[in-house]
């Protein structure tokens, strides 16, 4: 019997640390049954090559349970080790069998899960001792046996093994890993790690329902599928087949839109199946969708870094050897064959999307709206994605049509230049609440674009900055005359008497909406449009829309809403609200205008007079009484507006339509709204 310490030194324990950083103790079945499909095709490679007569037979790897005895087996009938193969591989922790055995067979042997390498010691993460029964493949060679507690030392001999293979024989902790000895809780970690494995896992028996209840048949329960539908070639594949794959990765799942088959095998090599899920508007990034595997070996579903941000969105599974595995996250991300890879599936993805688009326009289109949101994430978040994703991406406007972005602007080029050159591109976000709006522009022949995306407000941004000579503007940020202004604006023909009786008029109205400010203006429109058009400032909307999604940017968030009070100078019941104001104001607001512009005069002229110097005792005076003269003289006009405003319910009835029309009346106010309707309808 040979005892002696495992070879544990400073300089063989840091690549150990490095290749087994596991976050998870479950993570150990995944390496032992590895290690036994590793073992099986090293087996079949030696076949392959001539260095094995011998018959290899049906490979498997068989886990067994046995709650009594308190142990968890995983057993093969591969390649087996000799002592010396033990001494080397087990005991000198430096050494990886894997890594030693691809330098000799690296042309031939693929398959091998070298990465993987001595996992075998994560099974001292569950279990208080650990033996190994193993028989080499070589002729004449002996049984050996090993045994360790997980501490340095270990002990070896001759073991009892008859048939070519290993035997690994755990025994559980039962107090703090009871969970690995329930039949249950083991499948189903073999279902999560080695459900495609290229060597038939077995773990116990099939179960059928008889007599009331479930019973184990005769029949192995083999948990995997050895040639999953991505190792193989497309042409291989048929489209119900592809769907059926998806169905087993996400049960009761819509189908996908399409997919893309992924299989490259230089500068890297990557295989793998991606699914197009119909995403719509339920942006939610969760970040399990995708499976990345390691030789059909299941490694993580957190593919940060492997795979570009925006592609989370997608379904599917990715195969690569060359991810490095069991290693921190920000490893993985730095990792040069990584960004080869992400990069990989970036420029796949935006071609097979351009190769849908040019092969059937029409049905590229129907699919759209399902997955505009992943493009738009895309083209967001991966500058490279971006300018190709401009070849297919699509605009869809208020009636439904749908162009590229070479044929939208062809289509407004002509209508929608404004006075300054720049081609304007109308959008609404809500087609319903801003029906009023798009009308406008529509009955001035302009075309409208409906952007209603989660991300769109993002998206604007990229499209101005994308396109040459282009602004977008929300169809709701002004008036429809000054959106795509040709000419010079029409003077709103008020005196500045007449200015001064309305603003307060209107604007007295506007304080009753919370949490938003409202400036008044005065516009000559046509007289066919409405009275009172309510505006929201295009700026300050998209600060606050991107202020929502972005927590840096909260000071955006505390602003009120910025909206403009358009009054339509033109229209006959503000013409004839004016005259009537005008009529009952004048005589009292011009002389306490004159005084206002009076008193300011004269506190400037002594402003200007000091040159710069301070002011005397008796200027400083004298200027505080005049600004206290010009309040009193602000506050007079406010009161005697104040005073009319209360006989005159057109104005705020005016206003309230207005606001109603956009959704910011409620409460009370909505309530005056309906009483005051009421009683107006009543004079009639």
């Amino acid at each position: 019997m040979q005892k002696g310490t495992i070879g544990v030194t400073t300089e063989n324990i840091f690549p150990v640390i490095k290749k087994f950083l596991y976050s998870d103790h479950e993570i150990f079945l995944r390496e032992l049954v590895s290690n036994a499909v590793d073992a099986s095709q090293k087996l079949r490679t030696l076949a392959n090559f001539g260095d094995f007569k011998g018959e290899v037979g049906d490979l498997n790897v068989r886990v067994t349970v046995d709650k009594e005895a308190g142990t968890l087996t995983v057993s093969d009938n591969g390649i087996g080790m000799t002592a010396e193969d033990v001494d080397k591989y087990i005991n000198q922790i430096a050494f990886s069998g894997a890594e030693d055995f691809l330098s000799k067979y690296k042309e031939n042997a693929s398959s091998i899960i070298g990465h993987f390498g001595l996992g075998f010691y994560s099974a001292f993460m569950v279990a208080t001792k650990v033996v190994i029964n193993s028989l080499s493949y070589q002729e004449g060679a002996e049984p050996v046996r090993w045994e360790c507690d997980g501490s340095p030392e270990y002990s070896m001999g001759k073991g009892d093994r008859t048939e070519r293979g290993t035997d690994i024989i755990l025994y559980i902790d039962k107090e703090d890993s009871a969970e690995f000895l329930d039949q249950q809780r083991v499948d189903m970690l073999l279902r999560k790690y080695c459900r495609f494995l290229p060597v038939p896992v077995i773990s116990g028996k099939e179960r059928e329902w008889k007599d009331g209840k479930w019973v184990d048949t005769d029949r192995d329960l083999v948990v995997n599928a050895t040639e999953p539908q991505w190792m193989k070639k497309p042409s291989e594949l048929t489209d119900e087949d592809y769907l059926k794959f998806y169905q087993e990765l996400y049960p009761g799942e819509e189908e996908p839109l399409f997919w893309i088959h992924l299989n490259v095998d230089y500068p890297f090599t990557l295989t793998g199946i991606l699914y197009f899920p119909k995403i719509k508007n339920n942006f939610d990034i969760n970040r399990n969708h995708i499976q990345l595997y390691c030789n059909q070996v299941f490694v993580t579903d957190s593919v940060e870094g492997v795979v570009p941000e925006f592609m989370q969105l997608m379904r599917g599974v990715i195969d690569s050897p060359d991810i490095p595995l069991n290693v921190s996250r920000s490893y993985l991300q730095a990792d040069t064959a990584v960004k080869k890879i992400s990069g990989y599936i970036t420029k796949k993805v935006a071609s097979r999307l351009e190769e849908l688009f040019k092969a059937d326009r029409a049905e590229f289109e129907k699919k759209w709206d399902d997955i505009r949101i992943f493009i738009v994430y895309g083209m967001l978040t991966d500058e490279k994605f971006c300018d190709a994703a401009l070849k297919f991406m699509l605009l869809k406007d208020t009636e439904g049509r749908y162009f590229t972005l070479d044929e939208y602007k062809t289509l407004v080029e002509a209508s929608q230049t404004n006075a300054d050159g720049k081609i304007v591109y109308l959008y609404a976000t809500d087609a319903t609440a801003q029906y009023n709006y798009i009308k406008a522009a529509t009955d001035k022949g302009y075309n409208v674009l409906l952007l209603d995306g989660q991300l769109d407000n993002h998206f604007v941004g990229l499209l101005e900055r994308k396109l040459e000579n282009t602004e977008l503007v929300r169809v709701d940020s002004d008036v429809i005359d000054n959106l795509i202004r040709k000419s010079d604006r029409r003077s709103a023909g008020l005196s500045p008497v007449d200015t001064a009786i309305l603003s307060q008029l209107f604007e007295a109205d506007t304080k009753k909406v919370d949490k938003a400010s409202f400036t008044v203006q005065f516009e000559a429109l046509a007289p066919t449009d409405q009275p009172i058009v309510l505006t929201q400032n295009e700026y300050m909307r998209r600060m606050k829309e991107m202020a929502a999604m972005q927590p840096g940017m909260n000071f955006y968030g505390e602003l009120p809403d910025s909206y403009s009070l358009v009054v339509n100078t033109e229209h006959p019941l503000v013409k004839g609200i004016a005259s009537a104001a005008d009529a009952a104001l004048a005589a009292t607001v011009q002389p306490l205008l004159d005084t206002v512009s009076a008193k300011n005069a004269e506190a400037e002229a002594i402003r200007k007079a000091a040159d710069g110097k301070a002011l005397s005792a008796e200027d400083e005076q004298r200027i505080k009484d005049l600004e206290k003269e010009v309040a009193d003289a602000r506050d007079a006009q406010a009161e005697a507006i104040k005073a009319y405003a209360a006989k005159a319910p057109e104005v705020s009835q005016l206003v309230d339509l207005a606001l109603l029309g956009n959704g910011l009346l409620k409460g009370q106010q909505l309530s005056d709204f309906i009483a005051r309707s009421v009683e107006l309808l009543g004079k009639k």
